[in-house]
Parts: structure tokens; sequence; C-alpha cells
């Protein structure tokens, strides 16, 4: 695969991550993978189990038992989960799995995320951000990008994700027509970024991975 020209890199615009708060490690999960929220609680996936927490407090308000081992998502009614080589639709409610499509092949998925009805799939290796029918799971649209491909979100009409590679991790905001870097926020030394989500209300949700933690990091733009 092609790697963006360097241009690209060197003129988007550049900040630190002002990180407002850490939440976690929640019991019994050793690691973050997705993230996305609801419009009252933050659910992050830990690998067997989805746990949904109030950002105010961090309290952990509900558990659901599911395969979670890459990004989550948040249509507004239903969770959908990336569990290997599937994507579950969930009721919040119950965690009842109400329906499932394939996940994209190869690439390694990673990030989800729910915009203008479909799902967005980062693929961590691969290096490119699909766009996919839920009901199917077609690939529609193909975003390619010069760094793995974490977490994946949108805010308004722009177009996020996370990376993580040799041990630096950004929250980068990409033009969704041909992948172009316009804006990069970095992360503190050692502190990666696997699932990303945006709240709506000025503040970006990031899986911690390994760490067990989930940061709200400011969106840089006010």
């Amino acid at each position: 695969m092609t790697s963006k020209p360097q241009r690209n890199f060197r003129t988007a615009a550049v900040s630190a991550a002002d990180i407002t708060g850490e939440y976690g490690p929640f019991p019994g999960a050793e690691r973050i993978h997705g993230v996305t929220f609801d419009a009252q609680l933050v659910w992050a996936a830990t690998g067997e189990k989805l746990v949904a927490f109030d950002p105010a407090s961090g309290e952990v308000r509900q558990t659901i038992e599911a395969f979670s081992d890459a990004g989550t998502a948040f249509d507004g009614k239903h969770l959908y989960q990336v569990a290997e080589t599937r994507i579950d639709k969930i009721e919040p409610s119950t965690g009842r799995v109400v329906h499932s499509i394939p996940a994209p092949t190869n690439g390694s998925n990673s990030g989800l995320t729910w915009a203008e009805g479909s799902l967005w799939v980062g693929q961590y290796r691969d290096r490119r951000i699909l766009q996919i029918d839920p009901a199917d799971g077609r690939v529609l649209r193909s975003i390619e990008s010069d760094r793995f491909v974490t977490g994946v979100t949108w805010v308004n009409d722009e177009l996020w994700h996370g990376t993580w590679e040799n041990d630096e991790s950004e929250l980068r905001q990409v033009d969704p027509a041909d992948g172009e870097v316009l804006q990069r926020v970095q992360m503190p030394d050692g502190v990666g970024v696997s699932g990303l989500e945006y709240d709506g209300k000025g503040l970006f949700y990031c899986g911690g991975g390994a760490s067990g933690k989930v940061r709200a990091v400011r969106y840089p733009k006010g």
C-alpha cells in the first residue's frame, strides 16, 4: 500500500492532547478495546464484557457479557460490537444480540463508529477506514491512512481516527475524500489510543489498551 505524501503530514496542524479525565481500570477488565457513548454513559469493550460508566462520576452503571475484542459503536438505539469475525448488534438494556454481520476480512479490525447510517471500521494493519453497510457488512468505501488505525469517530462532518505505532499515539483528523491528514493531536509519551469516540459536547473518549483506562481528551478546536 502506498503511504500518503509526506507534505500532508508536515502541514497538518499539531497540538498536545489536553487530557481532562481518566477512568478505570475497571474490575475484571485488563484491557480497553472499543469505546462508544450513548449520550449518557460511556461504553468500553474489555474483551469479555462491555462496561458502561457515568463520565461525571466514573461509576460503573451496567455490564453486558459480550465477546468484545475491538471497536464498539452506538446508533442511537443499539450497540455494535466487533467480535472477531463478526459484528454484533446488541440491545443495551438486555445484552441480547439482535443481528450479526460478517466483519471485514483481513486488515486487523480495530475501531468502530456509526455515522450517516453506516458503520465505519478501522483496520489496524491495513491502515485504512472502511464504510460498511450495517445490514449485511458490504464495504461501501475505503479511506487510506499513513499510520496504523485504531479508534474511529466523526465530529459532525470531520473524520477522526486514533493511531498507535512505535509507542506513539495521536488523534488525527483526516479528509474523508482522500485520507489527507488535516490535524494531529499528540498523546503523551507512553499513552496509547485504542478505541475512540466523540461525545458531541467537546470531548473525545479514548481507550487506553493494556492500561485498562479510558481517557477524556478535549476537542482541540474548542
